[in-house]
């Protein structure tokens, strides 16, 4: 019988690319649709570097934006019905330098600058926030439609400054002003989903936001990024068995051997093995 191989998304970090390229996909959008459809506005996500939150995130943003084509055959594919069209703010926060404030400030204009070719520029709206703002409000009256605000690492810019504590402080206050646009605009949004390595509590999008909903050590999205022991052993039973045969070893002495060389990650208890 031919040996099945399956081609792995090395270094893919886009959604649509991921599928289009038909790459193996470990299927985590049940996740993202139980978020959509639960009882909070607002999430938060912490999970060590290499755990695939951008990718995450690029999945959240194609399923806001209704491409229903890119989720034929996993979980969201088979159980949305509404596919509604959303306007997505996607706001990649190690994009930015931090050398001062104005390279923040400017290489956050120009994530926002991609956005405001869509939805329209105010000039008035000089810094950052403002320009954040503008874009909040004129994406919901142009559409009709709630905003969805998705921010990966949003404490990267906090990060590379922890050793310096008076870059610290200013670095902190300016993104408590940043990231209070989103509770002033609040009636504007639909769905705001933030990544981290950490939650820094001193930022208004903690101390302002009081239904945020910290995901990171909640037992049922215990698999939201990284890949399961079952997933493992389930989705990439094949691979392991084709590795195995390469490596003239057993099914189990080669998954005994991926166990010891990758790990496994708890983020609360109970929790299943989590591999990044």
């Amino acid at each position: 019988m031919e040996k099945i191989v399956r081609r792995y998304p090395l270094g893919y970090q886009v959604f649509s690319k991921l599928r289009s390229a038909n790459l193996l996909y470990i299927d985590k959008t049940e996740y993202i649709y139980k978020m959509a459809q639960g009882d909070s506005q607002y999430y938060f996500l912490s999970r060590p570097r290499r755990f695939g939150k951008t990718l995450l995130v690029s999945t959240m943003e194609e399923y806001f934006k209704g491409n229903k084509t890119l989720f034929d055959g996993l979980y969201i594919g088979e159980h949305e019905t509404e596919w509604e069209e959303y306007p997505v703010l996607r706001l990649d926060m190690s994009s930015v330098y931090n050398r001062d404030l104005n390279t923040i400030d400017n290489g956050l204009n120009l994530i926002l600058a991609n956005y405001e070719e869509i939805y329209g520029r105010n000039e008035a709206e000089k810094l950052a926030g403002e320009r954040l703002a503008g874009l909040i409000k004129r994406a919901y009256e142009q559409t009709g439609k709630g905003v969805v605000i998705l921010i990966d690492e949003y404490d990267t810019l906090l990060l590379k400054v922890l050793h310096k504590p008076e870059r610290l402080t200013e670095v902190r206050e300016y993104l408590r002003d940043f990231y209070r646009q989103l509770k002033v605009n609040d009636q504007y949004l639909h769905f705001v989903f933030l990544t981290g390595i950490t939650k820094f509590s001193q930022l208004s999008i903690f101390s302002e936001f009081n239904n945020i909903k910290n995901i990171s050590s909640q037992q049922e999205y215990a698999g939201i990024c990284g890949i399961t022991k079952e997933e493992l052993t389930t989705v990439m039973h094949q691979d392991i068995e084709n590795l195995a045969a390469t490596l003239g070893k057993t099914y189990d002495e080669t998954l005994s051997q991926l166990i010891e060389n990758y790990d496994g990650y708890h983020f609360m208890w109970p929790s299943p093995d989590i591999f990044n």
